[in-house]
């Protein structure tokens, strides 16, 4: 484990409800739409963040979202399979005037979860996914490319929502989850990075809120 991991694995957290919640970690939902599934070769292209805090009642929702388009970094592979799943076309005249590099994208996105982290009392965000493991691993590539050292998400723990919806409702694709949430799925706006991380900021939360009812 480095020394930046180790900074951040201590009990101890801040006095807010938001730090006494998750140990001090920050749960920021995030979700990223690709050129494929290797985080080393394929391409970024979307990434969107969903920023997540309760009320005072200690019910949780979502507060507040970002999302960048991302041009391909230099020599990035772009699977055609992977490209007609998420119907992005990176060559697109519109997507070309409005995408950012990766470095922009990571900063600002960045800049906003720090903030709130700073904010909330927290000593880092921890990432909320649908299968985590793919978007964080996207992130930290995307972030040792561009040589980004102010990573503000935990390394490698995540908060994965298909598990936690395998517990709640018996379901592992975020589509059904969503559903058996009783929350309203749109197939059309499916697999937009934004519209992705919105659904599974809401079943997060309708997961959180709901054991809170039980404890």
């Amino acid at each position: 484990m480095s020394v930046e991991d180790d900074e951040f694995v201590s009990d101890e957290s801040g006095d807010s409800p938001v730090a006494r919640r998750f140990r001090g970690y920050l749960p920021v939902v995030v979700d990223v739409e690709t050129g494929g599934f290797n985080a080393a070769t394929d391409a970024l292209l979307e990434i969107a963040a969903v920023l997540l805090e309760p009320d005072p009642d200690g019910v949780w929702h979502p507060a507040g979202s970002l999302i960048k388009h991302v041009q391909p970094f230099e020599g990035a592979n772009l699977d055609p399979a992977a490209l007609e799943f998420n119907g992005i076309d990176p060559l697109h005249p519109f997507r070309k005037q409005i995408a950012v590099s990766e470095r922009d994208a990571l900063q600002e996105i960045f800049s906003m979860v720090r903030k709130k982290v700073k904010l909330h009392g927290c000593k880092r965000a921890i990432l909320v996914g649908h299968n985590a493991f793919f978007d964080l691993g996207f992130v930290n590539a995307a972030a040792a490319r561009c040589g980004i050292k102010r990573n503000p998400f935990h390394l490698f723990s995540t908060l994965d929502t298909v598990t936690l919806a395998a517990l709640a409702y018996g379901q592992t694709v975020l589509a059904r989850a969503v559903q058996a949430a009783g929350m309203n799925w749109n197939s059309h706006e499916a697999h937009s990075a934004l519209y992705d991380a919105e659904r599974t900021a809401d079943l997060f939360c309708n997961i959180v809120n709901r054991w809170k009812q039980q404890i």
